[in-house]
């Protein structure tokens, strides 16, 4: 154990900008924990920020470079000072440094032991490091929504990281789950419980009405023509950032209750995500993890926003 190799990023741009940096392995600070990452999630808003794009880039435009990642999981190596709850060896993951710092395309970090979860042995590493950021995202979305037995609930991209999660939380809320999807992905959602629309066939507002609750997980002109679907006085929750401001204020024009959330973390709501994966309650698809040497062709295919469940990094390899 001698060096730290970290992921950053130099300058805004595209995939082809990051880079790798070694330091030397952090010691953890009074309340901290020392984190052997296995696996590092990737998440639209890594590509955003690396493009220059949304808030954490304009916030982190001076600190160049800059490691992105919010999503881990991993062992514990070594503890600071009055850091008791967990030990050398413990299996945990966390959404961490949220919205700014991040850091999590790291092989080791430092991490308040607050900010962590110890992970259940029936859950695998690579699924506990891609619910942080997704799964806390898809359940803080349908709260705020209200989202109940019987509601017509239409999720945008609900292949995806955040979509395919909050497909089966909507399900099990017993609403009547509505989505949009590649025609690759019908068959995968239909298999989820949700009524799967092919958006390469026809726009979402040619075949769906009177809808109760809109998740917006794409942003733009998928989500305004989303907004032809929706009954009176339908609540509506968008998720990108980029759009927020124009999506909820030709909402409300509309006469909708409108509303965009950044994810809160919230360890004591991922232990209970972790619980779920781990005897079965809730699934979550984890594409095979890909070497971080690899990450400019991970960033690539995230890009593409056809990728479906989640991508991760292996730190190991």
């Amino acid at each position: 154990m001698s060096e730290n190799i970290k992921i950053v990023i130099p300058e805004f741009g595209k995939p082809e900008v990051l880079d790798f940096v070694s330091e030397k392995i952090p010691e953890p600070q009074k309340g901290e924990v020392l984190v052997k990452v296995y696996f590092a999630g990737l998440n639209p808003i890594d590509v955003k920020t690396r493009a220059g794009l949304g808030w954490a880039a304009a916030q982190n435009k001076n600190n160049l470079p800059w490691t992105p990642g919010y999503d881990i999981s991993g062992k514990i190596v070594s503890t600071g000072e009055d850091a008791q709850r967990f030990v050398e060896g413990d299996t945990v993951a966390g959404l961490i440094g949220f919205p700014l710092t991040a850091g999590g395309y790291s092989q080791y970090i430092c991490v308040a032991e607050d900010d962590l979860s110890l992970v259940p042995d029936a859950v695998t590493l690579e699924a506990a490091a891609a619910l942080p950021v997704a799964a806390q995202t898809a359940a803080q979305a349908l709260s705020k929504a209200e989202v109940k037995a019987g509601d017509r609930v239409l999720i945008l991209a609900g292949a995806g990281g955040v979509g395919h999660i909050a497909v089966q939380i909507a399900i099990a809320a017993q609403a009547e789950v509505y989505t949009t999807c590649s025609e690759a992905n019908l068959d995968y959602l239909a298999n989820l419980g949700a009524h799967a629309i092919n958006y390469q066939f026809a726009a979402v507002s040619e075949r769906l009405s009177d809808v109760d609750v809109l998740i917006d997980l794409i942003g733009g002109d998928v989500a305004l023509d989303a907004l032809k679907c929706l009954k009176d006085e339908a609540r509506v929750i968008t998720i990108p950032t980029i759009t927020r401001d124009l999506i909820c204020e030709k909402a409300e024009m509309l006469g909708f209750n409108a509303s965009g959330i950044l994810v809160e973390p919230s360890p004591e709501q991922l232990e209970a995500m972790l619980y779920m994966v781990g005897v079965g309650l809730l699934k979550v698809d984890v594409q095979p993890a890909i070497s971080y040497k690899d990450v400019i062709e991970a960033h690539r295919r995230l890009e593409t926003g056809h990728t479906r469940g989640k991508l991760v990094l292996d730190m190991r390899c």
